[in-house]
């Protein structure tokens, strides 16, 4: 831990601090009170006893647990025996009145059990719910807004629904800052019987049942800059029935990946430019990643690189002369056979421009991409948090935009009066400069929201700073 404080740290930067994803402990008692005029008590009942779900996780057999695609879920996710800390994620006044002793000038709220929201498969529930918790969060936190803005929740499982509450939260309830669902869980049997164990998950990509370019559309008309912050536990890996640490270890960043990899695979950046996205909690090393493997297998895989792979290339003459001077008796026997040899995976008309969607040209255009459609949330204390800005690893010398989200409301932060102690480390162990320092707790998400929304941060006590910075351009 380093020996200065957050707020000491604060002030000898010559910048301000955004804190990109802080989260909110909603108080449930406040929330129903809004879930009742949105849907009555009937429907308040029904989310009670949704919520009360992973209390009954331990009453279902193995065998029951898995036919139903559960398992185990977070336990004991926030401060208990720090309660000034728990209280400060519960009451807008106090995490207000802290900000100066955390180190930060401005931060973004998240929800927490509002997220359960966002998942649930009964649409009157799932809409009445959220409108509920986005409506508790516009009003708690109104008094606030110099300084705190909470996210309003954006369902996807359907275009129209996406759209209409995207209008609703920003034009009813002034809420510009938003958190959209990074994926959705789909049946993959149309029956009311399937199990809900078997299920697929759809990013929004070219096999998605519907078409997500006007969600998109709308997010840039509004001004409106699509956060993600799914997770990935309930597929694939991260399924075990008794160890939520197993399934908790990389399931943002997962999450954030595939939905990542499925915007610039389907060409969502190209067609819009102006669309600014994060991709909250996982880190930014997933990214790195990412991005030096879309330019591998662009160069590789893509026009023209991947007519190298074509069969009708293979010099048929060289290789049975090669087969003939190097080959042992056990391959010389099989000569004749050559033709069938080589047809594994190599039939005619298999050829797809993998990339033809993504409007990507060159590495360079994935570059492009990743530095201006692109942000990535990282934890204070992820050393890994380095990579987005060692040029030297990644491709074209290219900083991957990772900016501060410090988490604090879950058992991530034991202290959230450190949490800026943790980011600084970095600068003092030699791994960030200064500068990449100012990138990551401040120009990075400034960026972001003030290019998707100009008017995003007025009102509020950085919004000089922010119009010192210079903008980007589409």
């Amino acid at each position: 831990m380093s020996a200065h404080t957050s707020r000491d740290i604060r002030a000898h930067l010559d910048h301000p601090v955004i804190d990109a994803d802080g989260h909110i402990i909603e108080f449930l008692p406040v929330v129903r009170d809004f879930l009742v005029e949105e849907g009555g008590r009937e429907l308040a009942a029904e989310f009670d006893d949704a919520i009360a779900a992973p209390d009954r996780f331990g009453a279902a057999s193995a065998d029951e647990r898995r036919a139903m695609g559960l398992f185990q879920m977070t336990w004991w996710p926030y401060p208990a025996e720090n309660t000034r800390d728990r209280a400060t994620c519960m009451f807008p006044h106090l995490l207000y009145e802290r900000l100066e002793e955390f180190g930060v000038d401005f931060a973004v709220l998240y929800p927490t059990m509002g997220l359960t929201s966002m998942g649930l498969d009964q649409a009157d529930l799932r809409r009445a719910s959220l409108r509920a918790f986005n409506r508790c969060a516009a009003e708690m936190f109104e008094p606030y807004s110099d300084r705190l803005t909470p996210v309003g929740m954006i369902p996807m499982y359907d275009p129209t629904e996406a759209i209409e509450e995207l209008e609703y939260c920003r034009n009813e309830l002034g809420l510009k800052a938003a958190l959209v669902s990074g994926l959705v869980y789909r049946p993959l049997a149309d029956s009311v019987d399937a199990a809900r164990g078997a299920r697929w998950v759809d990013t929004f990509g070219q096999e998605s049942p519907y078409d997500y370019d006007p969600v998109w559309a709308k997010c840039v008309e509004l001004g409106v800059a699509p956060t993600f912050h799914s997770s990935s536990m309930g597929f694939g890996t991260r399924m075990s029935q008794s160890n939520y640490v197993f399934n908790h270890i990389g399931n943002f960043a997962h999450a954030g990946e595939a939905t990542c990899r499925t915007m610039v695979m389907n060409g969502v950046p190209d067609r819009f430019p102006e669309l600014r996205c994060a991709f909250l909690e996982g880190g930014v090393g997933w990214a790195a990643n990412l991005y030096a493997d879309l330019i591998g297998h662009f160069e590789k895989r893509g026009v023209p690189g991947v007519h190298a792979y074509d069969p009708d290339k293979i010099d048929r003459d060289l290789l049975r002369s090669l087969l003939e001077s190097h080959g042992s008796e056990r391959f010389k026997k099989h000569i004749d056979e050559l033709e069938e040899g080589l047809g594994w995976l190599s039939g005619p008309g298999l050829l797809v421009d993998d990339f033809a969607k993504t409007g990507i040209e060159s590495a360079e255009d994935v570059k492009k991409i990743f530095d201006r459609n692109f942000r990535f949330g990282c934890e204070a204390d992820d050393p890994m948090n380095a990579v987005g800005f060692n040029r030297k690893i990644n491709p074209l010398g290219a900083q991957i935009r990772a900016f501060f989200s410090s988490d604090i409301g879950h058992w991530d932060v034991p202290n959230m009066a450190e949490t800026l102690e943790e980011a600084w480390e970095l600068v003092e162990d030699g791994l960030l400069t200064a500068t990449d320092f100012r990138d990551f707790t401040f120009t990075n998400a400034a960026t972001m929201w003030a290019e998707a929304d100009p008017n995003f941060f007025e009102g509020t006590a950085i919004e000089k700073a922010v119009e010192e910075l210079t903008p980007r351009v589409p």
